[in-house]
């Protein structure tokens, strides 16, 4: 039978290494999360320190040319004259030589430097010249024009308009003023963050001369635009940065600024694109309030996703850099996510925002980024420059090998339960064909004859079958293969042989046991018609107390001959006692099953309990105190307890206690006294009886009757013990197998199904 238990319960070998797999794989987990974390961290603090250190090394090389230049003698002494010199007026007034001279010097060494444009402010915070580069880096732009993206290349048909007037009334961008301030009293020279310059106004005379970009304006000047403006960046798709120096006069006074203009494009942004963590990593730059001042390298994608406007179906000359907030748009634009009324976007990326409140971070917990994708990155608010930097990548890059581990362990652990269960379903569907074929043997044994299915139980399968040769309905009981292991085919054979003892009427009668050739255990005992005595109070409620003397004098009579014999039931309960019409006596009564049944002897003392006898079984609700705390031998007194709770149980409907656990149901029964069953039905219960059925339910099993005798002379000197009378029972069981048979009716607050047997570990339990 050992064998046959193994071969059963192979499956649980798989099962077990997928539990042990998913140990494993939670264990990896933890592990290869905790290193890629730090690798992560590692390479998002490396390379934005290397994009931060790179930025710092270009910015101070600026701020070195822009000195340079400033402190060149020649164009000091020329910048010096020209900023202190009262500005010209009129409209046709010609430049200065100085300004001529101005012009022509830095015309030479703006493109060799990298530069646009250069500007002269004063320290009244105006612009009081401008030079800028032709395209190409020859010819020469018109002094006075503060409009670098601007061409007057082409224009010789026209006279070369005089601002050198106006250049005094053309004021810094208000954005700027903090920073020429910051330079004009410190003296060093500063950074001025990428930014959009203004148009030129043209075409509105009176102060200053100018008037809103219009194409009108610049028709009132020259008659029609310019030829070269067409084809230049509009106003929001073109940003500059700017390095000025101070301009010192001859007693080294600061006089001015040279100020230097930067295309970001050329060099800021790619810095800053040089260094990048992953295939979708990204380093961008952006002011305190999270506008993006660098190139994003999804310029396209933006565009796509409408978070960039293009200027025109066949242009694609916008971009991030001063277009773009980086919010959080509350969902991934990528996979469809579309913003709508309820979804706040006006809220900053949390690595921007954690950046903009001074925090250098690094944020490993994937959280959106502006377009909605989760990312991890760190970032970093630089106040030297006045702007923040982050790098980032997409977390599902940054953690793949992690999500390749676990979908591998989930694969893993998928097929070893998908084994388990095909073995298990083969291991039953096995045993289940063993178990057919039995049952087609035992028919072909010429003993029993298999007929029908009529229950199954904690313990085996019982079949209604007829004896070959004696033809009677026979009762075969087998014990299922998956519960074959030595313990139980002992409790089975040790039922059969102690109840093959007992003669008396009301106890079960066993015909026959044995096992078949495939090892799987049975006995045949008689067939009996009718319902226990669960199913009578289920389907038609408390019953009368004539008829509960009649019940219970009938177990005592089964039971006194057990204690007689030294064995005690302990399992007695309404689903083991049964109630039928059995030779032409109606309100016949079977007590089944002695699977508990123990031996007992009273002139022994009690024997010290093995390990195994430690363990105590029975149904809670019907379980006496000692049994509960195993303080006292179990002896005869202890199936009168049980009785004692039968008897409750017919005359109310309801259990000893109410209680929705186990547990609760044993403190009450080492505790708590039960409510007189007179208090809990409307039925007519005698005093006597009340006090018979409350003595059986004592704690102390000295003042229980002593003897199952002396409980059924009690039972039967009750005012009731002959009401229920033999036409009576005649009655009842006629109307009854005249019903149609159907399940048990499940009105009422009764349970469908009776408490099964359990098991309780005293040395483990808690008094």
């Amino acid at each position: 039978m050992m064998i046959g238990r193994s071969k059963q319960l192979f499956w649980i070998l798989p099962l077990s290494l997928a539990g042990l797999v998913a140990l494993m794989g939670w264990w990896g987990n933890v592990r290869l999360r905790d290193t890629i974390d730090g690798q992560l961290k590692a390479q998002l603090t490396a390379t934005l320190n290397a994009n931060v250190t790179a930025l710092g090394i270009w910015t101070t090389n600026q701020t070195r040319l822009a000195t340079s230049l400033a402190e060149d003698p020649a164009l000091r002494t020329l910048a010096s004259k020209i900023l202190q010199s009262p500005p010209a007026t009129g409209r046709n007034v010609a430049p200065s030589p100085e300004l001529e001279q101005f012009d022509n010097d830095l015309r030479l060494r703006l493109p060799q430097l990298g530069y646009e444009n250069a500007q002269l402010v004063n320290t009244n915070f105006q612009v009081v010249a401008v030079s800028r580069v032709a395209p190409g880096g020859g010819g020469r732009r018109p002094f006075g024009t503060n409009f670098p993206g601007f061409n007057f290349s082409g224009m010789t048909n026209f006279p070369r308009p005089q601002f050198s007037g106006m250049m005094g009334n053309m004021p810094v961008s208000d954005a700027h003023t903090n920073k020429f301030a910051e330079l004009f009293t410190s003296g060093e020279p500063v950074m001025i963050t990428p930014f959009k310059p203004d148009m030129p106004a043209w075409g509105r005379r009176g102060r200053g001369g100018f008037g809103p970009p219009r194409t009108n304006g610049l028709r009132g000047i020259f008659g029609r635009p310019p030829p070269s403006f067409a084809g230049q960046p509009r106003r929001g798709d073109r940003t500059l940065m700017q390095v000025a120096a101070p301009i010192l006069n001859q007693t080294n006074n600061i006089v001015g600024a040279l100020a230097l203009i930067i295309n970001p494009d050329n060099e800021f942004s790619k810095i800053l694109s040089v260094q990048k963590v992953g295939n979708s990593g990204e380093t961008y730059a952006f002011d305190q309030t999270g506008l993006m001042i660098s190139h994003s390298r999804f310029d396209d994608q933006l565009k796509d996703l409408g978070l960039l406007e293009r200027t025109n179906a066949n242009s694609t000359n916008v971009s991030s850099a001063l277009n773009l907030r980086l919010h959080d748009p509350g969902g991934d634009l990528t996979k469809g996510f579309r913003p709508n009324s309820a979804t706040p976007t006006n809220l900053l990326m949390s690595l921007v925002a954690s950046a903009v409140e001074g925090e250098e971070t690094v944020q490993l917990e994937p959280s959106r980024d502006y377009r909605g994708v989760p990312v991890v990155g760190a970032s970093l608010w630089l106040p030297q420059f006045g702007f923040g930097v982050a790098t980032q990548m997409d977390a599902d890059e940054a953690y793949r090998p992690l999500h390749i581990l676990q979908g591998v362990f989930v694969v893993l652990i998928l097929c070893l339960l998908l084994c388990a269960t095909g073995l298990f379903v083969f291991s039953n569907l096995t045993w289940r064909r063993r178990l057919g074929e039995a049952e087609l043997k035992l028919k072909q044994l010429g003993q029993y004859t298999l007929e029908e299915k009529i229950g199954e139980g904690g313990m085996g399968v019982v079949y209604r079958a007829r004896h070959a040769l004696l033809r009677r309905d026979t009762a075969v009981k087998l014990l299922l293969p998956d519960r074959a292991d030595p313990a139980s085919v002992a409790r089975f054979e040790k039922e059969v042989q102690l109840t093959c003892h007992l003669t008396h009427p009301n106890t079960i009668q066993v015909y026959d046991y044995g096992h078949t050739p495939e090892g799987i255990f049975y006995y045949a005992m008689e067939f009996l018609r009718g319902l226990n005595l669960h199913e009578l109070v289920a389907r038609y409620g408390p019953q009368p107390e004539g008829r509960i003397v009649h019940i219970l004098a009938q177990v005592c009579d089964s039971l006194a001959e057990a204690h007689a014999l030294g064995l005690i039931h302990r399992d007695i309960k309404p689903a083991n006692v049964f109630l039928c019409s059995r030779g032409g006596v109606p309100d016949c009564v079977k007590v089944l099953d002695f699977g508990l049944v123990r031996e007992f002897r009273a002139d022994d003392l009690p024997p010290k309990k093995s390990a195994r006898e430690n363990v105590v079984e029975g149904t809670p609700w019907f379980m006496p105190p000692e049994a509960i705390q195993g303080s006292a031998p179990i002896d005869p007194r202890s199936d009168l307890y049980a009785v004692g709770a039968l008897g409750y149980f017919l005359l109310t409907g309801q259990y000893i206690f109410e209680a929705e656990t186990i547990s609760e149901i044993h403190a009450k029964q080492l505790a708590a006294n039960p409510i007189p069953p007179s208090q809990r039905t409307a039925n007519p219960i005698s005093a006597e009886m009340e006090q018979i059925i409350l003595r059986c339910l004592e704690k102390d099993a000295a003042a229980r009757p002593q003897s199952a005798g002396e409980l059924k002379a009690l039972l039967l000197a009750s005012p009731a013990a002959a009401d229920w009378t033999l036409s009576a029972r005649v009655a009842w069981w006629n109307a009854y197998a005249n019903q149609p048979v159907a399940g048990i009716d499940e009105t009422g607050a009764l349970p469908s199904a009776p408490m099964n047997t359990v098991r309780i570990e005293l040395g483990s339990r808690v008094n």
